[in-house]
């Protein structure tokens, strides 16, 4: 899921287009969450965008995810686990989270 931006070997960027694109893998993928979170009386699954831009050698770019759909002022939400597919830790994402659980189908280095 990783290719090179311009074809330099020292920039790369991380792309799941492929991912999304193919019903199959898709589906696949989501079964893996479905299987991991079944049984655990989820109510809420977290989806509003966030958007954090950082810096490159040679210019800017840009990681956009979702976060939460859990407002602060809903009584008794509790985030049971937080998921995703590919974790960037260069990004320090996973700072961000304030140590509640992540669970990462794939990290990239």
């Amino acid at each position: 899921m990783s290719a090179s931006r311009d074809d330099d070997p020292h920039i790369m960027f991380q792309d799941i287009t492929t991912l999304l694109l193919d019903p199959e893998a898709f589906k696949d993928t989501i079964d893996l969450f479905v299987e991991r979170y079944r049984g655990k009386n989820i109510s809420v699954v977290a989806g509003d965008v966030i958007r954090e831009e950082y810096v490159l050698e040679y210019g800017r770019d840009c990681l956009e995810m979702h976060l939460g759909a859990v407002k602060p002022e809903r009584a008794e939400a509790e985030v049971v686990e937080c998921a995703c597919v590919i974790e960037l830790p260069d990004l320090k994402g996973r700072e961000r989270l304030k140590g509640k659980p992540l669970y990462v189908l794939v990290e990239s280095h």
